[in-house]
């Protein structure tokens, strides 16, 4: 019997879920843990690949180099990346995502059985990169190669706020206008559905959708923003070298926009890279400050840094201020933050958002008061400055709702793979 799966690869997480027919979900279970870090590990001490949780722990006590790959779906976009070589391997980017959703499928079934080739798959409204529709197509067609790698033909693309929606559709009692917004890791998306409540097991869940919208801004782009002002500056951003003509120059920006982007900072270490940064730090006025960036470079250290960055980001969540702390070889940063000050900093990216709901409510010809609630879900919803957005935007009657922020994508795409089986 073909099963009813939805599958949400994300930048950050992942999540797969399985409906049945009474419209009830169950997730995938993957060490207690109902989402799976879409992380990549390659452990050159025991030459092997290892995916999420696993990618982590093997990472963090590996006593030899390897090589960390995350983000991944952040890349689908870029024709600049196609292929990387690893411990003298060449892998594509679609090569590389489907070794992570076959740990993912192979985990999964080992709890619901076999999943069979049909799945619905989460897409954001706007792939992150994306300039025009060539690059939405080509991000779909790498992710269609990726997905027939790990064994599924029958793939379905949904809206990744459509099928929250459809999550959420399981708590109404009546009729709603609901605008769905999805904040995670790499884009912002939303949508405008109207939703009627399953008043039966197996009625047609289905909204309306009325439209859609989305932002390549989320919560890698409010990370990049601490790395900016708390870290960078401690590894040479801004720090004056000679050159062998005797000029006073500026380190180069472009290596601290790597350092800003977890997903690009691995591409740092490379020969021509490392002997550029020794060549700066030997001539730098601040040789200490290129020291600590080459260390951080040479020795991995980019999760470390985002694990540092992440936590600070979820103090800053919960009251208003964070310490932040770093301390690895020989970096060590440490440094008090003023939640005012971190939306100080992302106060440009929320303004984006807040353009994007806006260009919702226009094209979908709706008012803010049409609305009968919001639904918020995703990692980067718990920031509270989104929250302050969608309150100063719309009346205060219309109820904020949130939940299952790391799930609802994945139980909602599996809700929709049961219609589409009828």
């Amino acid at each position: 019997m073909t099963k009813a799966i939805g599958l949400d690869f994300g930048t950050t997480n992942s999540a797969l879920a399985l409906a049945r027919r009474d419209r009830t979900v169950r997730l995938a279970d993957f060490g207690g843990n109902s989402t799976f870090r879409s992380i990549l590990f390659f452990d050159s001490e025991f030459h092997r690949i290892v995916a999420g949780p696993q990618a982590i722990q093997s990472y963090l006590s590996a006593t030899q180099p390897g090589r960390l790959i995350q983000s991944m779906k952040s890349f689908l976009t870029s024709r600049l990346f196609s292929r990387t070589q690893i411990a003298g391997h060449t892998y594509s980017l679609e090569e590389l995502i489907g070794i992570l959703l076959r740990q993912i499928r192979r985990e999964a079934e080992a709890q619901m059985g076999e999943l069979g080739t049909h799945v619905v798959v989460g897409r954001p409204v706007r792939f992150s990169g994306a300039k025009d529709d060539d690059d939405e197509q080509f991000a779909l067609t790498r992710l269609t190669v990726a997905l027939h790698k790990a064994g599924f033909e029958e793939i379905t693309f949904f809206p990744e706020p459509v099928a929250a929606a459809y999550k959420y559709q399981r708590r109404i009692d009546h009729s709603e206008l609901v605008l769905s917004a999805d904040f995670g890791g790499g884009t912002s998306d939303l949508s405008l559905v109207q939703l009627s409540p399953v008043t039966k097991v197996g009625a047609d869940g289905a909204g309306k959708v009325i439209g859609t919208e989305g932002v390549g801004i989320a919560g890698d782009a409010f990370d990049s923003k601490l790395v900016r002002h708390l870290v960078a500056p401690r590894l040479g951003f801004g720090a004056k070298y000679k050159s062998q003509f005797g000029k006073t120059l500026t380190v180069p920006n472009w290596l601290y926009e790597h350092l800003e982007q977890w997903h690009y900072l691995s591409f740092l270490k490379t020969r021509k890279n490392l002997d550029l940064l020794n060549r700066i730090r030997f001539h730098s006025l601040d040789p200490d400050k290129i020291a600590a960036l080459i260390e951080l470079v040479e020795n991995d250290l980019g999760f470390r840094l985002y694990r540092a960055i992440e936590a600070t980001k979820c103090k800053l969540s919960e009251s208003a201020s964070g310490e932040f702390r770093f301390s690895e070889s020989g970096s060590a940063i440490q440094e008090r933050v003023q939640r005012r000050d971190f939306e100080s900093w992302i106060e440009p990216n929320l303004r984006q958002i807040g353009e994007c709901v806006d260009r919702l409510l226009d094209k979908s010809n709706a008012g803010t008061g049409d609305i009968d609630a919001i639904f918020m879900t995703g990692g980067s919803s718990f920031v509270p400055a989104i929250r302050q957005l969608f309150e100063a935007k719309f009346p205060s009657t219309i109820p904020l709702h949130a939940g299952e922020e790391f799930t609802s994508v994945a139980e909602g795409l599996a809700l929709h793979a049961l219609e589409q089986l009828g």
